[in-house]
Protein backbone atom coordinates (compact mmCIF):
# COMPACT_ATOMS: atom_id res chain seq x y z
CA UNK A 1 0.00 0.00 0.00
CA UNK A 2 1.65 3.18 -1.30
CA UNK A 3 2.50 5.83 1.12
CA UNK A 4 0.77 3.63 4.24
CA UNK A 5 3.10 2.31 7.19
CA UNK A 6 1.83 -1.05 7.56
CA UNK A 7 4.00 -2.04 10.82
CA UNK A 8 1.81 0.17 13.36
CA UNK A 9 4.56 0.87 14.96
CA UNK A 10 4.93 4.30 13.79
CA UNK A 11 1.90 6.15 15.07
CA UNK A 12 -0.67 5.93 17.57
CA UNK A 13 -3.11 2.84 17.14
CA UNK A 14 -7.04 3.64 15.99
CA UNK A 15 -9.15 4.56 19.30
CA UNK A 16 -13.07 3.64 18.99
CA UNK A 17 -14.40 6.30 16.77
CA UNK A 18 -11.33 5.59 14.11
CA UNK A 19 -12.55 1.98 14.30
CA UNK A 20 -16.25 3.04 14.14
CA UNK A 21 -15.57 5.14 10.73
CA UNK A 22 -13.49 2.47 9.52
CA UNK A 23 -16.65 0.10 9.62
CA UNK A 24 -18.79 2.52 8.25
CA UNK A 25 -16.37 3.01 5.23
CA UNK A 26 -16.28 -0.42 4.69
CA UNK A 27 -20.12 -1.26 4.92
CA UNK A 28 -20.28 1.65 2.52
CA UNK A 29 -17.59 -0.20 -0.10
CA UNK A 30 -19.31 -3.52 0.59
CA UNK A 31 -22.87 -1.68 -0.23
CA UNK A 32 -21.64 -0.45 -3.35
CA UNK A 33 -19.17 -3.51 -4.87
CA UNK A 34 -22.18 -5.66 -4.33
CA UNK A 35 -24.21 -3.58 -6.49
CA UNK A 36 -21.70 -3.17 -8.92
CA UNK A 37 -21.16 -7.05 -8.86
CA UNK A 38 -24.90 -7.99 -9.27
CA UNK A 39 -25.49 -5.13 -11.88
CA UNK A 40 -22.74 -6.07 -13.94
CA UNK A 41 -23.75 -10.38 -13.74
CA UNK A 42 -26.98 -9.39 -14.62
CA UNK A 43 -26.33 -6.77 -17.60
CA UNK A 44 -23.02 -8.31 -19.25
CA UNK A 45 -22.08 -11.39 -17.36
CA UNK A 46 -18.99 -9.66 -16.23
CA UNK A 47 -17.89 -10.14 -12.41
CA UNK A 48 -16.85 -7.43 -10.53
CA UNK A 49 -13.34 -8.17 -10.47
CA UNK A 50 -13.12 -9.38 -14.15
CA UNK A 51 -14.19 -5.92 -14.90
CA UNK A 52 -11.58 -4.53 -12.76
CA UNK A 53 -9.03 -5.89 -13.86
CA UNK A 54 -10.15 -5.18 -17.55
CA UNK A 55 -10.56 -1.43 -16.25
CA UNK A 56 -7.07 -1.54 -14.87
CA UNK A 57 -5.23 -3.35 -18.48
CA UNK A 58 -6.99 -0.46 -20.51
CA UNK A 59 -5.24 1.66 -18.53
CA UNK A 60 -1.40 0.07 -19.02
CA UNK A 61 0.99 2.73 -20.35
CA UNK A 62 0.64 2.73 -24.32
CA UNK A 63 -1.50 -0.67 -24.40
CA UNK A 64 1.87 -2.48 -22.75
CA UNK A 65 1.41 -5.87 -20.98
CA UNK A 66 1.68 -5.44 -17.17
CA UNK A 67 3.17 -7.41 -14.88
CA UNK A 68 0.63 -9.89 -12.83
CA UNK A 69 1.93 -8.36 -9.04
CA UNK A 70 1.10 -4.55 -10.39
CA UNK A 71 -2.58 -5.82 -11.81
CA UNK A 72 -2.67 -7.62 -8.37
CA UNK A 73 -1.68 -3.95 -7.05
CA UNK A 74 -4.56 -2.06 -8.84
CA UNK A 75 -7.12 -4.51 -8.20
CA UNK A 76 -6.56 -5.15 -4.54
CA UNK A 77 -5.93 -8.80 -4.86
CA UNK A 78 -3.33 -11.64 -4.15
CA UNK A 79 -0.61 -12.16 -6.89
CA UNK A 80 -2.46 -16.09 -6.67
CA UNK A 81 -6.43 -15.06 -7.15
CA UNK A 82 -5.25 -12.81 -9.90
CA UNK A 83 -3.11 -15.51 -11.56
CA UNK A 84 -6.24 -17.67 -11.84
CA UNK A 85 -8.45 -14.23 -12.88
CA UNK A 86 -6.39 -13.47 -15.93
CA UNK A 87 -6.70 -17.66 -16.75
CA UNK A 88 -10.64 -16.78 -16.42
CA UNK A 89 -10.37 -13.76 -18.95
CA UNK A 90 -7.93 -15.36 -21.35
CA UNK A 91 -10.12 -18.57 -21.60
CA UNK A 92 -13.07 -15.80 -22.80
CA UNK A 93 -10.71 -14.19 -25.45
CA UNK A 94 -10.71 -11.05 -22.83
CA UNK A 95 -6.86 -10.96 -21.74
CA UNK A 96 -3.60 -12.83 -23.00
CA UNK A 97 -0.65 -13.55 -20.91
CA UNK A 98 3.20 -13.38 -22.54
CA UNK A 99 6.18 -13.53 -20.43
CA UNK A 100 7.67 -10.47 -18.93
CA UNK A 101 10.16 -8.41 -21.11
CA UNK A 102 13.81 -8.98 -19.58
CA UNK A 103 12.57 -11.30 -17.14
CA UNK A 104 11.54 -14.85 -18.30
CA UNK A 105 10.77 -16.05 -15.17
CA UNK A 106 7.58 -12.84 -14.76
CA UNK A 107 4.30 -13.18 -16.49
CA UNK A 108 2.53 -10.13 -17.76
CA UNK A 109 -0.88 -9.74 -19.07
CA UNK A 110 -2.84 -7.51 -21.75
CA UNK A 111 -6.23 -7.02 -22.83
CA UNK A 112 -7.23 -8.21 -26.39
CA UNK A 113 -9.43 -6.40 -28.65
CA UNK A 114 -12.15 -8.33 -27.72
CA UNK A 115 -11.71 -6.87 -23.93
CA UNK A 116 -11.36 -3.70 -24.71
CA UNK A 117 -15.01 -4.20 -26.63
CA UNK A 118 -16.35 -5.56 -23.89
CA UNK A 119 -15.19 -3.51 -21.26
CA UNK A 120 -16.22 -0.63 -23.06
CA UNK A 121 -19.66 -2.13 -23.12
CA UNK A 122 -19.78 -2.37 -19.64
CA UNK A 123 -18.41 0.77 -18.61
CA UNK A 124 -21.78 2.63 -19.13
CA UNK A 125 -23.61 -0.14 -16.88
CA UNK A 126 -21.21 0.22 -14.12
CA UNK A 127 -20.93 4.12 -13.43
CA UNK A 128 -24.87 3.91 -13.60
CA UNK A 129 -24.40 1.49 -10.95
CA UNK A 130 -21.84 3.48 -9.09
CA UNK A 131 -23.81 6.80 -9.03
CA UNK A 132 -26.68 5.08 -8.15
CA UNK A 133 -25.48 3.14 -5.41
CA UNK A 134 -23.60 6.20 -4.17
CA UNK A 135 -26.89 8.38 -3.82
CA UNK A 136 -28.61 5.48 -2.42
CA UNK A 137 -25.54 6.16 0.37
CA UNK A 138 -26.39 9.51 0.72
CA UNK A 139 -29.30 9.21 2.42
CA UNK A 140 -27.84 7.03 5.14
CA UNK A 141 -26.48 10.07 7.79
CA UNK A 142 -23.33 7.86 8.47
CA UNK A 143 -22.24 7.06 5.30
CA UNK A 144 -23.30 10.72 3.56
CA UNK A 145 -20.27 12.46 3.89
CA UNK A 146 -18.19 9.58 2.35
CA UNK A 147 -20.44 8.73 -0.44
CA UNK A 148 -21.31 12.83 -1.09
CA UNK A 149 -17.04 12.83 -1.26
CA UNK A 150 -17.00 9.85 -3.59
CA UNK A 151 -19.47 11.31 -5.75
CA UNK A 152 -18.54 14.77 -5.51
CA UNK A 153 -15.02 15.45 -4.22
CA UNK A 154 -16.08 17.79 -1.92
CA UNK A 155 -17.20 16.89 1.82
CA UNK A 156 -20.99 17.25 2.17
CA UNK A 157 -20.34 18.22 5.93
CA UNK A 158 -17.45 21.36 5.21
CA UNK A 159 -17.85 21.53 1.65
CA UNK A 160 -14.65 21.45 1.45
CA UNK A 161 -12.09 19.92 -1.96
CA UNK A 162 -10.67 16.55 -1.39
CA UNK A 163 -7.07 16.05 -1.83
CA UNK A 164 -5.99 16.22 -5.23
CA UNK A 165 -5.99 12.56 -7.14
CA UNK A 166 -2.63 11.28 -7.96
CA UNK A 167 -1.77 10.47 -11.34
CA UNK A 168 -2.42 7.21 -12.68
CA UNK A 169 -5.72 6.13 -10.18
CA UNK A 170 -7.57 3.37 -11.45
Amino acid sequence: MDGLVMDGLSSAPAGDEEDDRWCMAVRLLGRVEKHLDTTLQRRHGLPLSEYRALCALSRAQDGEAMRMSELADRIGLKDSTVTRLVGRLETQGLAARAPGAGDGRAVTALITAEGRERYAQATPTYRAALGSALDAARTNIHLADLAAWVRTGLSAIAGTPSAPRSPGRD
